[in-house]
């Protein structure tokens, strides 16, 4: 008789396991995530935004082709890096 109730027991315990995992597990996959959101919405330390010289760029490209002049992406993302913030 005690060896059913040791066993029950034991059945019991694992039970209540593993809802426990998965609600550590859960905690931990939803903190993880926030600290990556949080970050990026925080705007570079140092520079200008990335958004705003990869519009730059884009724009300096799309005047570069309406003038007919030569030149890369690569010319068009330096100029935009160089450019005054507005």
């Amino acid at each position: 008789m005690p060896a059913k109730k040791a066993a029950k027991k034991a059945a019991t315990e694992a039970a209540a396991k593993i809802p426990a995992k998965k609600a550590a597990k859960k905690a931990a996959k939803k903190t993880a995530t926030k600290p990556a959101a949080a970050k990026s919405a925080k705007p570079p330390a140092t520079g200008k935004a990335g958004h705003s010289v990869e519009l730059a760029a884009y724009l300096n490209y799309r005047s570069r082709l309406e003038k007919g002049l030569p030149g890369d992406h690569i010319g068009d993302w330096l100029a935009a890096e160089k450019m005054p913030d507005v």
